[in-house]
């Protein structure tokens, strides 16, 4: 027999006081599984789950919105609190990333380039906001120390340069002039990601070596180092792509080939950096024995990174024809689907029973009735 929905909390309202960003993975998950599938050869059908995918991709986001709006509205202090709490305010990188997956639906399954630029304007500002303002807050108002520094610190830098792929796919459905704007504000948000995603996965590997693996709970962490170089090598690939049709008949015209070819060798060389990423994610997953793992909202990390790091294999396999990277693709494709589907329903169950409604950075939970004095 079905336990009663929301079973682990006393009081309704608690689910609003208790939602944090990091539930916008759920979309930025879903949202690469859409257009993983769209990319994928197979029966007429398959297009057709993929726009499936993308709809319920935009359901979740406008219910999660509305959740963290009212959080706002109702809970304004305690939602507040976000930014002094050393991990929480992370996961405000999820919500222009999840944007960001709708905005390319919007062009690959609704057909609306001018809805998709609308959109596309709205999540590079939240990227912007999102890349300056969670750092600022970690220097000002929060308490870090080296051993307890995780994958986490990416996600709030990794949502410029997903904007940048996101406008150079927009770029070839724009007219020229368009399209060029849209590459030069690509180059500038990727500018304004890896260089200090680099960086930051330089230090990650230092505390890696010095202080061993990250705690059980957050293990999926290391996954999340896939994000900055997978998007950064298609951001590369898809502006110089897009960059000779972008710069026709414009001062920067010469720039077309030579962007191009940045591109190509640019995303081999971050691509294979993300591979080996990638190996020492999974054996450091191995180490700690999955099945011992806690499930929470953190395995939404299987997810996104690779599912961007796929994104970019296809696009090399796309342009430089070679079959090792269209079958490894292929590969990746179905084992994200896996993946995809195990942390799926795990969180359906967790969001039924409301335990993975939980904010780090909220105090005790509401009583449904007042304690007795």
């Amino acid at each position: 027999m079905l336990s009663k929905p929301f079973s682990h909390h006393e009081h309704p309202a608690e689910i609003v006081r208790q939602f944090t960003p990091n539930w916008f993975t759920v979309t930025m998950g879903t949202g690469v599984l859409a257009l993983l599938l769209n990319q994928m050869p197979g029966p007429a059908w398959l297009p057709e789950v993929a726009a499936f995918v993308w709809r319920l991709n935009i359901v979740l986001f406008s219910l999660f919105t509305l959740l963290y709006v009212a959080r706002w509205l109702f809970y304004p202090r305690q939602a507040m609190n976000i930014f002094r709490h050393p991990v929480a305010p992370m996961f405000l990188g999820a919500i222009p990333m999840g944007l960001a997956t709708i905005t390319n639906g919007t062009m690959l399954f609704g057909h609306d380039p001018q809805l998709a630029l609308r959109l596309w304007e709205v999540d590079a500002v939240l990227s912007v906001l999102t890349g300056l303002g969670v750092p600022f807050a970690m220097v000002v108002s929060q308490k870090h120390v080296l051993e307890s520094m995780t994958g986490v610190w990416l996600l709030p830098i990794v949502a410029c340069e997903v904007a940048a792929a996101s406008g150079a796919l927009l770029a070839p459905h724009m007219v020229p002039a368009v399209a060029a704007n849209l590459v030069l504000a690509g180059y500038g948000l990727w500018a304004l990601s890896v260089p200090l995603a680099m960086g930051v996965l330089t230090i990650l590997f230092l505390r890696l070596v010095l202080h061993s693996l990250p705690p059980a709970e957050m293990a999926v962490s290391s996954w999340l180092a896939l994000g900055p170089l997978g998007t950064g090598a298609l951001g590369l690939l898809l502006l110089g792509h897009v960059a000779p049709y972008a710069f026709t008949g414009t001062e920067l015209a010469f720039l077309g080939p030579v962007a191009h070819g940045i591109g190509v060798i640019g995303g081999v060389v971050i691509w294979a950096y993300g591979a080996w990423w990638l190996t020492l994610a999974v054996a450091m997953t191995l180490a700690q024995r999955p099945h011992r793992l806690p499930f929470n909202m953190g395995w939404w990390g299987f997810t996104f990174p690779l599912g961007v790091f796929i994104l970019a294999t296809n696009a090399l396999g796309g342009q430089t024809k070679l079959l090792a990277f269209i079958i490894a693709g292929y590969v990746l494709t179905g084992i994200f689907v896996v993946l995809w589907s195990i942390v799926a329903v795990r969180t359906v169950r967790g969001a039924y029973h409301g335990s993975l409604f939980a904010a780090p950075c909220a105090p005790p939970r509401i009583r449904a009735t007042p304690q007795k004095v």
